[in-house]
């Protein structure tokens, strides 16, 4: 598949590269890190990144505004992203070719190319071992910038290695792209800074959240609750794993609201969740999945789903 990959970049001057809405550092980190590995190793082409900006991410890299009619006869690459309704910037179906490149369970098959590897820890790290296939066959080049970008990923979506998604492969790339020039310290410092109106929100989060037998937590943040401590709803988000460490914890969901509909974000030590989250216009790893709802009747059967999962899984 890396080789199908490859030929076609060869067949394109133009590649254009998406990847997910509300972007984590490996949506960001996979997207620049094959830009930059792109861009380094075919200089004569023309390489774009495009979605909608975060803020509290744009120490990583930052998107390029394009015309419509930039896409005319491009190859489309999308990064870590499950399915179509989640792609930031619908204009990727205007490509010529589209090559879908993903570590989540592939339910969507949508693409004219699909690499999707659901062992890889995520799609930064998928990218570094497409970097080294190309690196041994085609002469491939990896930038520091490149580096740095995907060790971030790395870092991002593996929970500073924390996670059971780690592996050995894992620690080996990350210590290979450590062997590149960019500042480790400032990519954490970035990455976990939180500032002090987060923090406050965060205890609000850690004295109202809900535990309910057997081993379910949530909690629901209206938009006047975020407005009270000046925070987002990407920024409230951050703070999913809060509670994660309670005892007797199996499952939990954080609800936020945002105009017209409510965001969904599902996490678990061991009962199956991305299951759910297709219920509710949604998907992702079996232990971290997001969906989004629009009435409160669904955030009850969401709880509810939550307890008959963790009941199974007792």
């Amino acid at each position: 598949m890396k080789e199908h990959i490859i030929q076609k970049i060869k067949e394109y001057e133009k590649i254009i590269i998406h990847r997910h809405v509300r972007p984590d550092p490996d949506a960001l980190g996979s997207q620049g890190g094959l830009a930059e590995i792109l861009k380094a190793s075919f200089p004569q082409k023309t390489i774009h990144v495009v979605g909608e900006e975060e803020a509290s991410l744009k120490f990583l890299i930052e998107m390029d505004q394009i015309s419509d009619e930039v896409y005319k006869d491009a190859l489309v690459i999308i990064c870590d992203t499950a399915n179509q309704a989640r792609i930031s910037d619908e204009r990727y179906s205007s490509g010529d070719f589209i090559i879908k490149i993903d570590h989540h369970p592939n339910e969507d098959r949508y693409g004219d190319l699909i690499w999707v590897d659901t062992d890889a820890s995520s799609v930064s790290e998928m990218i570094y071992e497409f970097f080294l296939y190309g690196k041994e066959n085609h002469k491939f080049k990896l930038s520091d910038k490149g580096a740095g970008l995907l060790y971030a990923g790395i870092v991002g979506d593996t929970g500073r290695f924390l996670f059971p998604n780690t592996t050995e492969k894992t620690m080996k790339y990350a210590g290979e792209l450590r062997n590149y020039d960019f500042d480790i310290s400032s990519v954490y410092n970035e990455m976990y800074k939180v500032k002090l109106n987060l923090t406050r929100l965060n205890g609000y989060v850690l004295t109202n959240f809900k535990y309910i037998e057997p081993g379910v937590g949530y909690i629901y943040l209206t938009q006047e609750v975020m407005e009270k401590f000046n925070t987002t709803p990407n920024e409230s988000s951050l703070l999913v794993n809060s509670f994660s460490n309670v005892e007797g914890l199996l499952s939990w969901v954080f609800f936020v609201e945002e105009p017209g509909q409510i965001r969904v974000r599902l996490r678990s030590k061991g009962p199956i969740v991305n299951t759910i989250a297709a219920k509710y216009n949604g998907g992702g790893h079996p232990m971290a999945s997001g969906a989004t709802v629009y009435t409160m009747e669904e955030t009850e059967q969401i709880i509810q789903d939550l307890v008959d999962a963790c009941k199974a899984y007792k």
